[in-house]
């Protein structure tokens, strides 16, 4: 799975000294990689600094554990799986365990989905921290990160039930949010 590119080659150096719990090279891939966690992180706290402590937690994590990644697969997956938990871990200490809603109890969701292209990548972001902490997470697993639903409950300790229900009650509250934003933005043109 390893390349022979220079980004390869230097990311194997990077990761051998930080096997080698070099300080220099685990700054340096902390510089590398920050950017990368701070978008994933971001999606799934409350706001920026709780998303820096969550990252700062995924990284120790990475250099206590770097001896464990093999290096036949990607260290990106590997370290998106880090930076999940880590966020997982955090709302589940900021809430308590998650709500165990059934999807009979979830709103009727409308099945037409507005595709809003004027919306920024900064107000879609500030829609979704908005969200409950079982909402957000569950939304950003499905939707953002490709998981499926039985995969979603075996991470949260859920029913499949409840990560669908929670899913639907956070796009129908990302809806509503998204009316208000259309609705404030129209007032403003008139």
């Amino acid at each position: 799975m390893v390349d022979t590119t220079p980004n390869d080659k230097k990311l194997l150096q990077l990761l051998s000294g930080c096997k080698k719990n070099n300080r220099t090279a685990q700054k340096a891939l902390y510089k590398e990689y920050y950017g990368y966690a701070m978008s994933i992180c971001i999606r799934y706290v409350t706001n920026r600094d709780e998303a820096v402590e969550v990252l700062n937690d995924a990284f120790m994590k990475v250099f206590l554990h770097i001896k464990k990644f093999d290096k036949k697969y990607p260290f990106k997956a590997w370290f998106r799986r880090i930076l999940i938990n880590e966020s997982i871990n955090s709302v589940k200490k900021r809430t308590g365990e998650f709500n165990e809603d059934s999807l009979e109890t979830a709103h009727n969701v409308a099945q037409q989905e507005a595709v809003i292209s004027s919306i920024g990548h900064q107000e879609i972001v500030e829609m979704i921290q908005q969200l409950s902490p079982q909402y957000q997470t569950v939304f950003n697993l499905h939707v953002m990160e490709g998981y499926s639903h039985d995969e979603i409950a075996e991470m949260l300790g859920i029913s499949p039930g409840t990560s669908k229900s929670n899913l639907s009650k956070a796009k129908e509250k990302l809806r509503k949010l998204l009316n208000k934003n259309l609705e404030s933005d129209e007032r403003v043109r008139r």
